[in-house]
């Protein structure tokens, strides 16, 4: 079990990213290595960098707008920040093994109940994951599975027993990772936007907390 500290709660973000990073199936390494915490204001400067760095491209033009999405992202955070509505939280990893002052974050999710919608049962609310991000640094060493297991404990402290999440159809690094983990395909998003513009389709998982 991990050591989580869910006090500070933010509103979810949900981000729908133009580029993502592939997330890989590895072993958990041990909590004290990267311990998980809830997000504070002082990490928004390196958890904004770390979510522009999963989502978005730097090469080409992309390299230009990278600054300002890098700061829309540091906005949106801080203004959650200071809503602190229930049931919704921003977790990050720590480099446990860092001796500077300033800890390393390496990284960063966010957890937020949604209401119904057209994926769900009319009636019902749900947990929904978003900004699963890791350090480019710290990749393929557990770390995303960490934080989505610290995720799942949460959601199931907050009385519910599923879990929800996107994955783009060409992330199969991804995918990897979440059917690993025991997520399954809930739906398959079909928009008129995969057609004209080529964008890869998104795939709505679930995964069932309680026994």
């Amino acid at each position: 079990m991990h050591q989580i500290n869910t006090q500070l709660t933010l509103t979810p973000w949900f981000f729908h990213p133009l580029h993502q990073q592939p997330v890989t199936a590895n072993p958990k390494p041990p909590a004290c290595q990267f311990p998980i915490r809830g997000a504070t204001p002082a990490d928004l400067t390196a958890v904004s960098q770390i979510i522009a760095e999963s989502f978005h491209s730097q090469k080409g033009i992309w390299r230009c707008t990278f600054p300002l999405l890098r700061l829309g992202i540091y906005e949106d955070l801080r203004h959650r920040l200071t809503l602190g509505a229930p049931h919704h939280i921003c977790l990050v990893a720590v480099d446990g093994t860092s001796t500077d002052v300033t800890p390393q974050l390496v990284g960063t999710v966010e957890m937020g109940v949604r209401l119904s919608d057209s994926w769900i049962q009319a009636g019902r609310s749900f947990p929904y994951l978003s900004n699963l991000a890791v350090h480019p640094q710290y990749r393929r060493q557990g770390i995303a599975s960490g934080l989505l297991q610290a995720s799942e404990e949460i959601a199931h402290s907050w009385g519910f027993c599923d879990l929800y999440l996107h994955v783009l159809e060409n992330n199969h690094r991804a995918q990897e990772l979440y059917f690993k983990l025991g997520y399954r395909v809930h739906k398959i998003e079909s928009h008129w936007n995969t057609f004209l513009f080529g964008r890869s389709r998104q795939i709505f998982l679930r995964k069932h907390l309680c026994l």
